[in-house]
């Protein structure tokens, strides 16, 4: 008898089968029965069509690996997982491992798709590669990890080569919801260290891989910004969320949510706990707070927004310190909430991000404090910030509730009036264009 777990695994499969089987045709429909819009002109998109063994069926190795989360749960409602709650319409418990299948669920709603690649200025390779690597990472092919990407390069070069080849790769795009650290390991590696070679294999150097992290030099890779849990779905949910982080009462000034930090050894999260203690046990205001801090130690905040978004929006600032790798999820949860980032060093977002998060516009919105100044020389954060006139502060608070619509993921059949403005999907598929328009003359 099969076992409750197999059970969800293939019922999870068959339903996103039958779902994206049941939209993609329809998408195709609408391209091949209307008239060429203007607007259109250079931003025609082809769909490859790849067998289901590089998208749908790895959807069934969800639980495969002990190691990992079971990403199960966390699949449905195409990849934003299962909402917070019974009555909300707009939060969900997403893992960022599954932007892959978001993004892929959303282009299917892009307005200049096209069945021709001959006449597309971008290809989208809808490849699972995050979900695919975790058979490298953690799984069975651990010492063949070199070999990530070679049976998607056979099927490319063998099936209908000529799309593949017509520009060598340079119009092809697709998402990879890992740090690109995590699949840049160097093919000449003996024995295999962390991680696969996908980026590092010369056929590949030529396509655009959105990443959740880049590594800052190679320039087939961007980042793109982390899921939040916000996926509204009408833009009356976004404005009433919006004058609800504006009007939310700030009672304290600097709020971290992470882990770490309990190390002897001097580093930016160690300190950041130090002073946050420090503060907390001084302070003789009961009504506010210089520092709150939310312990997410041990992943316990990864699928539970509940945990920190109120914080969040109770907060002038939200500290965003390195950790394993430079970048954060929470990043964008705070500018979710209106809550102002302060950074300890330009990877973690101004490097990063500058589709989303326009790199000249940095100073408007965020504060960057150098980590080596906090850990070494003795500066205090609360300091800097509290030297911050609360005009400047409004203002800057302002300007990240701007951003928000852009680092948001807003859900698959969204209202007219939503899709309007553009989320992190609509400004990464431009950033997409215009950055193979730099390297191919059409």
């Amino acid at each position: 008898m099969a076992s409750k777990s197999t059970v969800t695994t293939l019922t999870i499969f068959f339903f996103f089968f039958f779902i994206f089987i049941s939209i993609e045709p329809k998408v195709v429909q609408s391209q091949q029965t209307s008239t060429v819009d203007s607007e259109c002109t250079g931003r025609w998109i082809h769909i490859r069509t790849l067998p289901s063994r590089f998208n749908l069926d790895l959807l069934s190795t969800c639980n495969r690996y002990p190691i990992t989360d079971d990403l199960c749960p966390y699949l449905a409602n195409h990849g934003l997982g299962p909402t917070t709650h019974t009555r909300t319409r707009s939060w969900y418990r997403t893992d960022p491992l599954l932007l892959e299948l978001i993004f892929h669920r959303r282009i299917l709603e892009y307005p200049c798709l096209t069945p021709d690649p001959d006449l597309a200025s971008a290809v989208y390779l809808p490849y699972y590669a995050g979900i695919d690597s975790l058979r490298y990472l953690y799984g069975p092919d651990l010492n063949s990890s070199a070999d990530h990407g070679s049976d998607l390069l056979e099927f490319l070069t063998r099936d209908q080569p000529e799309i593949w080849s017509r520009r060598s790769g340079h119009d092809h795009f697709l998402v990879m919801a890992r740090p690109a650290w995590d699949f840049s390991q160097p093919l000449t590696v003996d024995p295999p260290v962390w991680g696969t070679s996908f980026l590092e294999r010369p056929e590949f150097f030529n396509l655009t891989a959105l990443t959740l992290e880049s590594r800052f030099w190679p320039w087939q890779e961007q980042a793109v910004p982390y899921p939040t849990s916000f996926h509204p779905h009408s833009l009356p949910f976004l404005e009433s969320w919006i004058r609800r982080v504006r009007r939310s009462r700030r009672t304290s000034l600097m709020l971290f949510a992470g882990g770490g930090g309990t190390s002897t050894s001097p580093n930016i999260r160690r300190s950041i706990r130090l002073e946050c203690t420090s503060a907390n046990a001084t302070e003789s205001d009961n009504n506010n707070k210089i520092c709150d801090f939310v312990d997410c130690s041990n992943g316990i905040c990864e699928h539970d927004p509940i945990r920190f978004m109120r914080p969040m929006l109770q907060s002038s600032f939200c500290l965003q310190p390195p950790g394993d790798t430079p970048t954060r999820k929470a990043t964008f949860d705070g500018i979710i909430a209106g809550c102002i980032p302060v950074f300890f060093e330009d990877q973690t977002a101004k490097m990063q991000y500058g589709w989303h998060l326009p790199e000249s516009e940095f100073t408007e919105f965020s504060v960057t404090i150098p980590k080596e100044d906090v850990v070494f020389r003795g500066v205090r954060i609360q300091d800097v910030l509290m030297s911050i006139p609360k005009e400047e502060v409004a203002r800057m608070r302002e300007r990240v509730i701007e951003m928000m619509p852009r680092v948001m993921y807003r859900r698959h059949g969204a209202s007219m009036g939503l899709m309007n403005k553009k989320d992190a999907v609509d400004i990464a598929i431009d950033g997409v264009l215009d950055k193979i328009k730099s390297r191919v003359l059409f």
